[in-house]
């Protein structure tokens, strides 16, 4: 087929410009000759790995930690913002140490730098916080108490002898992993608030995807080798930022990642930017509606497409491709796909349709301060913070329907306007119409504060700005239909130019890294001329990225 500009070229039609979209476009005009086209419904790119601005401050929408166990990822994302060579203000303020490359950046006079960040999460449960990954530490045992102690570890030693024989849910997948005592005290309250129903209702897969290989044991074995190895953290040692990589340490363990300057929206807007400057195309505001087929079904022929013009009117163009990539979530591609000339099949559709996704609301408040307590050690480089030293905190009292809290501050000094303020999110996890929803923002903005206030982290008086965020479709859901997918997958898998990647394109909790991975497989694929989606769907299904699922 021929593009718009006559140039001979074949043309990939990407739907979505977040992480996926944005990847495929790139990998296409570095190794193919292949035009890619993107269509973008929203107004900004990245998707949910989007950058927020309000008021001079930034806001990551769920927080991104830029840190793969793929090579191939990691210096992906440092070819686009090479990691620095000098220390950022908030380390130069406090005296901390940090992973440098010779000759690197400077955060001080580039805008265009990774930052290699230290990680540090809490769990905030009876009023108290609480280490996560969860420490056998003296603060813990204080904090919980022997008798709960106790009974967190008979219920761990007796799930390790007697383990579940079949996991049949989410909650038989914490169990096996932790214990009832430890499941109920620091899991299932903060699980439930994200996906609105019981563990006992949730497939096992989404742990599968999320934990991993996290257990107690390896929580443990992770804590000893700190110990042994004198508290040493990751350094960059090489240009190649090889030693930051911590290969060997489970995701949910791992010291310290990297980070754009200006949160995660700022890399995808230069992958954007170089997209467009090696002759790929972008187009903001623009939904893909309908998709059609050859008469046979084997192909995509061409999508249409929707935008408004400057007077509001609706537009409606049918663009022709030679491969359709789509990130859109699934339940709204396949009802694009269903048209009388190519009806897809009742089973198919009706099990689209009742594909389940949790959407998110985030409450960005400027502080004067917090009454949560700095976890730092007196003497350290934390200790001198003014405020926490964490990335975030889980909530898991139960009482309130905040599930996390960020601190920006953390993730990137350069987030935020005003060093002396605290800028943090309050996220909240909804479905779309529901009663946190629609309401007004001004009242859910009071009704966080309320809240924020009802746990003792901080006073209504020390707000002095505040913003809300409406994410839709956040988070694909393993409950609904999701048991049945396999059947969409069988019905769109044999589309010959189909290629189906990302978060909501796959239905699958991916991490960045995962949808970036994918954008790559289906590339290679066109580069090769495949047509078999194996490969593709094994992302984050293999070993290194998947759990065991043996007991």
């Amino acid at each position: 087929m021929v593009d718009g500009n006559g140039s001979g070229k074949k043309v990939a039609v990407i739907a979505g410009a977040g992480p996926a979209g944005l990847t495929a476009a790139l990998e296409l005009l570095r190794t193919t000759g292949v035009k890619p086209v993107i269509f973008e419904c929203e107004d900004v790119v990245g998707g949910i790995s989007r950058t927020a601005r309000y008021n001079g401050n930034r806001m990551d929408i769920g927080g991104h930690r830029f840190f793969s166990k793929s090579d191939t990822v990691m210096d992906w994302w440092q070819g686009i913002l090479p990691l620095q060579g000098t220390a950022s203000k908030d380390d130069l303020a406090i005296g901390r140490s940090v992973p440098l490359v010779a000759g690197g950046p400077d955060p001080e006079k580039t805008d265009y730098v990774m930052l290699c960040r230290s990680r540090l999460s809490r769990i905030l449960f009876l009023r108290k916080l609480f280490d996560y990954p969860v420490s056998l530490n003296g603060d813990t045992i204080r904090n919980l108490g022997l008798w709960r102690m106790f009974k967190i570890g008979m219920s761990y030693i007796k799930v390790q002898l007697l383990p579940a024989r079949k996991e049949r849910s989410l909650e038989d997948f914490m169990i096996n992993r932790f214990g009832v005592e430890l499941y109920r005290t620091f899991f299932r309250d903060y699980t439930e608030k994200v996906w609105g129903v019981p563990c006992s209702k949730i497939s096992p897969d989404w742990g599968g995807q999320r934990i991993k290989g996290l257990s107690i044991t390896k929580t443990v074995i992770h804590a000893l080798k700190q110990v042994f190895a004198g508290g040493k953290k990751a350094t960059a040692g090489s240009a190649d930022g090889a030693d930051i990589r911590q290969k060997d340490t489970e995701t949910s363990l791992i010291g310290q990642f990297l980070y754009p300057k200006f949160g995660p929206g700022q890399l995808w807007e230069t992958v954007a930017e170089k997209v467009q400057e090696m002759g790929g195309e972008i187009r903001m505001d623009t939904k893909v509606v309908g998709v059609n087929r050859s008469a046979d079904g084997k192909r995509v022929e061409s999508v249409v497409v929707e935008s408004m013009d400057n007077m509001g009117v609706l537009l409606r163009e049918t663009v022709p491709c030679d491969y359709f990539l789509s990130t859109m979530p699934v339940k709204e591609l396949v009802a694009a796909m269903d048209c009388e000339a190519n009806p897809v099949p009742a089973e198919v559709r009706r099990i689209a349709d009742g594909l389940v996704y949790r959407d998110f609301i985030t409450v960005g408040l400027l502080l004067d301060k917090l009454l949560i307590k700095n976890p730092a050690k007196p003497g350290t480089p934390e200790s001198k913070l003014k405020f926490v030293a964490d990335n975030w905190i889980y909530v898991q009292e139960s009482d309130v329907k905040l599930g996390r809290i960020q601190i920006f501050n953390n993730w990137s000094p350069y987030l935020v306007a005003d060093p002396e303020k605290v800028w943090i999110g309050l996220e909240y996890f909804a479905t779309e119409g529901d009663e946190m929803w629609r309401m007004p923002d001004d009242e859910f903005i009071k009704f966080a504060i309320a809240e924020l206030d009802k746990i003792d982290v901080a006073r209504p008086d020390a707000v002095r700005d505040s913003v809300v965020f409406h994410i839709k479709k956040a988070y694909p859901a393993y409950f609904g239909t999701y048991g049945e997918f396999g059947k969409v997958r069988e019905y769109v898998d044999p589309i010959e130019n189909l290629f189906l990647m990302g978060r909501n394109g796959m239905h699958r909790y991916n991490n960045m890294d995962h949808s970036m991975l994918a954008a790559m497989e289906v590339v290679k694929c066109i580069r090769e001329g495949r047509t078999d989606k194996t490969a593709l769907w094994n992302v984050n299904s293999e070993e290194e990225y998947h759990e065991d699922k043996k007991s």
